[in-house]
């Protein structure tokens, strides 16, 4: 008998028993990773078709069965990831934020001189208005006929005011000039206001900031 041989076959039948009375925890922390990316996923492409959707035809036209079919799954499974629409729309307003990050009003607040500081922001809002307007314009259409909207379009309207604030600082003008100056600035942050002057008066980009330095320039003399 060939000892070796058989010393062979033992530690391959060894092997093979020790594979199949393996504990089967261990192979779970792997399917539950597996489960998690999965579901990850889902929850990504769900997001994506949402926003799609939302710069295509807009929020109040999007329905959950067009949800489904552009992500590929089930409308079961649009809920199962987002069951109002308030969860939907967070994701989809944080989806879209960071692919189109908005302007750093940090460094806008540390240009001293405070007409350069409007000109400079301006051109910047302006800019980042006309990378986004496929989006902002769909959903400022639609913000009144979508609650859900509600607290996307309220954050928006606080970092509005935060732009306004950091365009505002350091100026000298006071009481009802002081106003004025702030009226004038809010109207000039607007995104009504760019695609009025640069989308139906056919204004460039930059004579649209230069017309705002003009009311601007009212304001403070008035």
């Amino acid at each position: 008998m060939n000892l070796a041989a058989s010393d062979e076959s033992v530690n391959i039948h060894r092997t093979l028993m020790s594979k199949e009375n393996a504990p089967a925890s261990a192979s779970r922390p792997y399917r539950k990773r597996r489960r998690a990316d999965s579901e990850a996923e889902t929850r990504q492409r769900i997001t994506e078709a949402t926003v799609d959707l939302h710069g295509s035809v807009g929020p109040a036209r999007t329905t959950i069965s067009a949800i489904a079919e552009r992500a590929g799954v089930q409308r079961a499974t649009v809920y199962r990831h987002f069951p109002d629409e308030a969860s939907l729309f967070k994701a989809c307003s944080s989806h879209w934020i960071a692919a189109h990050p908005r302007p750093d009003l940090t460094s806008w607040a540390a240009i001293e001189d405070p007409d350069e500081r409007f000109a400079t922001a301006l051109g910047e809002l302006y800019a980042w208005y006309e990378r986004g307007e496929y989006m902002l314009e769909k959903t400022t259409r639609d913000a009144a006929l979508v609650p859900a909207m509600g607290p996307s379009m309220e954050a928006f309207a606080g970092w509005v005011d935060a732009a306004a604030a950091a365009i505002l600082g350091g100026r000298s003008e006071r009481g009802a000039r002081r106003w004025r100056v702030r009226a004038a600035v809010g109207h000039a942050l607007s995104f009504e206001t760019w695609r009025s002057l640069v989308r139906h008066q056919g204004l460039s980009p930059p004579q649209a900031v230069d017309l705002m330095r003009g009311l601007m320039a009212v304001a403070r003399g008035g």
